[in-house]
C-alpha cells in the first residue's frame, strides 16, 4: 500500500471539490473534503472493479448512501479511470451534465443508485448484498464461484437518523448478509449544527441490536481501515457496520468540523486556504496531483488481470454448464417472451378478488421466470402474493423466492430498488394501498432511476370496509398517477388482472402499480373482441350501445362492475362504459383513439371510488365525475358503498340528473 500516493489521490479529490463547488457556486464540500481518504482506499485498495467495464456483472458496488458528497464519487470515478472526464468534473450540478448534485443511476459510469433522499442508498444496498447471496447460489459451481462480490456503502449521521435506513438494516441483520460492509462517516455535523441538538444515540449499540458487527476507527487511518475491512470480511454471518471519526470539511482553514461547510461554496478566501494547506500550486484550479496520476496508471494492469481471470474463469464456467449459462443470459438479459394464451383462463360470470386472480397471474409468471422473487410485507395471505412451493428466502435458504419483509415498507420498496439495481433478478412487492404512503419516497427514487420493480397493492378502496377509513385508500390513487414514470394500473376484472400482470413484467423503463380489490368481482364480458391488444394502450369498450354513445362512463377498477349494472338500467339512453385500465397510457394515445373511444359530442361520467382530483381538466365543467371527496367509514363494505354512493343506483340518478 503506496500511502504518499493515496495521501496524494485524497488530497486530489480535495482540490477537485472545493474547485466544483466554487465553480457552480452551489454543493457539499464537506463530505468529500472529510472522506477524502477512504475515497482513495476504496477505489485504489478495496473495490473490485475495472473502470473499463463498469457493468462487469461481479464488480464490488460501492454506493454513496450520503449522495450530497457526490463530489466525492465523481472525483474518484475521474481519476481511477471510468470514462469521467475532467471537463465533466468541472461541469458539477449544470444542466445536461453527467456530473448532476446527486447521483443519477444510469447517467453516470460508476454510480450504482441514484442517492440523494437520506436512508436510501444504505437500504438499496441491503437488497444489492440480498441479490448477490441470491445469485450466488444460484450459478456458483464449487470449482468456480462467478458471483463473489462484496457490497459497500458510505453512510453519514442522517443516514442513520432516516427510518427507512433503521428497517432495511434491522432485516439486513436478521439476514445475516455477511458481505454488505457500511462504513459509517460520524462526523456529528449536519445542516443546522452539532447533531447534539437532535441525535445522542448509541448508532453502534443499535447495529449491534441489529445483529450487525460493529467496527470503529479513524477516517484518516488508512491502514488501520484496511485492517477493519479485513475484519469485516472475515465476518461471514453479519454485515458490518464501521464507524470511521472524521472532521467535515478537513483541511479548511476556518471552517473544518462546522455546519457552514455542510451543504454550500467555500468562497474565494477560504478555498484558497484549503488548495494551499494541501499543496495545491497558487493560482491551479481542478488540480490533480501528478503522483495520483501515476498510482492508478499503476493499478490498471492488476486490475485489468483480476477482470480478465475472472472472464477466462466465467467462460469456461459457461463450458462446463451449459444450462445454467442459459439461465444466467435469460436472468441478466431481462427480456421476457410470455405464451400467446392467457397465463390463467377466466370463466366469464366467475367472482374473484382481483388481489386473488392477481396471485394466481403471479404464481403462473413465477413458474415461467425463474428469476421473479419478492414478497409482502407482512400482509401475504391478505396480499396473494405468496408464490406456492417456492420456499421462504432466509439466512439459510438463499434459494427461496418468498420474502418477508416484516412490517417495513418503506424499507421493502428501498430493498427492492437494490435488487433491481444489482441486476439479475425482478423483484417485486407487495401492501394494502393505504399503506403505499409509507413507501412513496422509494416509489418515486424507482421511477426516476427507471427501475423495473412491481408493486402490488391491495385492498384498493373503501371497499375494504370494517377496517375503517385510516385502511381505506380514497386519496392514493391520484397521488401514485401524480408520480411521473410510475405506470398505474387498476383492472377492472381477473381477464383484466391477467394483462396488467402482463403489461408489469413486460415493462423494462420504470416502475408499475397494480391497484387490486379485496371484494370479489365477477368476470364480465366484453365488447370490444380485441379487448387485450386495446387495453395495452390503456382503455376499452367494455359495454357498447347501438350507434353513437350519448354517454360515456369511464370507470377504474371495481367500479366497471357498477357501472355496468347502471348503464343496464339506463335503457332509454345510448350509454358506453369504458374501462380505464391506465389513465397515463390512455393520456399518451392519440386524439383519434381517444375520441374513438370517448366521442366529443358525448356526456362524460368517470367513476371511481376515490377522490376527483385529477380527473377534471381546469375550467371543465361538462365531465361529471362521480367519486369520494372524503375519507371513507367503518362497517360492512356494501354498506359503507351505499353510504359513499358507489352503488350502481346511484351513479344511475346522478347521471339522470347530470350532476
Amino acid at each position: 500500500m503506496n500511502l504518499p500516493a493515496l495521501s496524494a489521490v485524497a488530497n486530489s479529490v480535495r482540490s477537485l471539490a472545493i474547485d466544483a463547488v466554487e465553480k457552480a457556486k452551489s454543493g457539499h464540500p464537506g463530505l468529500p473534503m472529510g472522506c477524502a481518504e477512504l475515497g482513495a482506499l476504496l477505489y485504489g485498495e478495496l473495490l473490485s472493479h475495472w473502470p473499463q467495464d463498469p457493468q462487469w456483472a461481479n464488480r464490488d458496488r460501492f454506493v454513496l448512501s450520503a449522495g450530497h458528497g457526490c463530489m466525492l464519487l465523481y472525483s474518484m470515478l475521474h481519476l481511477s479511470g471510468y470514462d469521467l472526464s475532467l471537463d465533466d468534473v468541472r461541469n458539477f450540478r449544470q444542466l445536461g451534465s453527467r456530473t448532476p448534485g446527486h447521483p443519477e443511476w444510469g447517467l453516470t459510469p460508476g454510480v450504482e443508485a441514484t442517492g440523494g433522499p437520506l436512508g436510501q442508498g444504505i437500504s438499496n444496498a441491503v437488497g444489492m448484498a440480498i441479490a448477490e447471496r441470491i445469485l450466488a447460489s444460484k450459478f456458483n459451481t464449487p470449482s468456480r464461484p462467478v458471483v463473489d462480490h462484496y457490497t459497500y456503502v458510505l453512510a453519514s449521521d442522517g443516514d442513520m437518523m432516516e427510518g427507512v435506513a433503521s428497517e432495511a438494516c434491522s432485516l439486513a441483520g436478521h439476514l445475516g448478509l455477511g458481505k454488505l460492509i457500511v462504513f459509517y462517516d460520524s462526523n456529528r455535523i449536519t445542516i443546522e449544527g452539532s447533531t447534539d441538538l437532535a441525535f445522542s444515540e448509541n448508532v453502534l449499540k443499535r447495529f449491534e441490536g441489529y445483529g450487525w458487527q460493529t467496527l470503529s476507527g479513524d477516517m484518516y487511518d488508512m491502514p488501520g481501515i484496511v485492517s477493519l475491512v479485513e475484519e469485516a470480511r472475515k465476518e461471514t454471518g453479519k454485515p458490518t457496520i464501521i464507524q470511521l471519526k472524521s472532521i467535515i470539511g478537513r483541511g479548511a482553514p476556518t471552517r473544518a468540523g462546522t455546519a457552514k461547510v455542510h451543504g454550500e461554496a467555500l468562497g474565494p478566501e477560504e478555498s484558497a486556504g484549503a488548495k494551499k494547506a494541501i499543496g495545491v500550486p497558487d493560482g491551479c484550479q481542478f488540480y490533480v496531483f501528478p503522483e495520483a496520476t501515476a498510482y492508478f496508471k499503476d493499478k490498471q494492469p492488476s486490475w485489468k488481470k483480476r477482470y480478465e481471470d475472472w472472464k477466462k474463469g466465467f467462460e469456461a464456467w459457461r463450458s462446463e454448464n451449459p444450462a445454467l449459462a442459459k439461465e444466467w443470459d435469460a436472468w441478466y438479459g431481462g427480456a421476457v417472451t410470455l405464451p400467446a394464451e392467457p397465463l390463467v383462463a377466466f370463466k366469464p360470470g366467475e367472482s374473484l378478488a382481483t388481489r386473488a386472480s392477481g396471485g394466481q397471474v403471479l404464481n403462473a409468471l413465477a413458474r415461467l421466470m425463474p428469476n421473479l422473487i419478492g414478497g409482502s410485507a407482512d400482509l401475504a395471505p391478505s396480499n396473494n402474493t405468496n408464490l406456492k412451493d417456492m420456499g421462504d428466502f432466509g439466512k439459510g435458504a438463499p434459494r427461496g423466492r418468498n420474502f418477508h419483509f416484516g412490517i417495513r415498507e418503506h424499507g421493502m420498496g428501498a430493498i427492492c430498488n437494490g435488487i433491481a439495481y444489482h441486476g439479475g433478478l425482478r423483484p417485486f412487492c407487495a401492501t394494502f394501498l393505504v399503506f403505499s404512503d409509507y413507501m412513496r419516497a422509494s416509489v418515486r427514487v424507482a421511477a426516476i432511476a427507471r427501475l423495473p420493480v412491481v408493486y402490488v397493492f391491495t385492498h384498493d378502496s373503501v371497499f375494504v370496509g370494517e377496517d375503517g377509513p385510516t385502511h381505506e385508500p380514497v386519496e392514493h390513487l391520484a397521488a401514485l398517477r401524480a408520480i411521473p414514470n410510475l405506470l398505474v394500473l387498476r383492472p377492472g376484472d381477473s381477464e383484466e388482472t391477467e394483462v396488467a400482470w402482463r403489461m408489469a413484467i413486460e415493462r423494462r423503463d420504470g416502475p408499475t402499480a397494480l391497484a387490486l380489490t379485496r371484494q370479489g368481482i365477477a368476470v364480465y364480458p366484453k365488447a370490444d373482441a380485441q379487448w387485450r391488444a386495446t387495453v395495452r394502450r390503456g382503455a376499452y369498450v367494455a359495454r357498447d350501445c347501438d350507434g353513437t354513445p350519448d354517454t360515456v362512463i369511464i370507470a377504474t377498477g371495481s367500479e366497471v362492475s357498477v357501472a355496468l349494472q347502471a348503464a343496464a338500467a339506463l335503457t332509454d339512453r345510448k350509454v358506453r362504459v369504458v374501462s380505464l385500465l391506465s389513465r397515463a397510457l390512455f393520456d399518451a394515445q392519440p386524439m383519434d383513439f381517444q375520441r374513438s373511444l370517448v366521442p366529443p359530442s358525448a356526456r362524460k361520467v368517470v367513476f371511481e371510488a376515490g377522490v376527483s382530483f385529477g380527473w377534471k381538466a381546469v375550467a371543465d365543467d361538462s365531465t361529471l365525475v362521480v367519486g369520494i371527496d372524503r375519507f371513507g367509514e367503518s362497517g360492512p363494505y356494501q354498506k359503507v358503498a351505499e353510504h359513499l354512493g358507489i352503488t350502481a343506483a346511484n351513479l344511475e340518478k346522478r347521471i339522470r340528473a347530470g350532476k
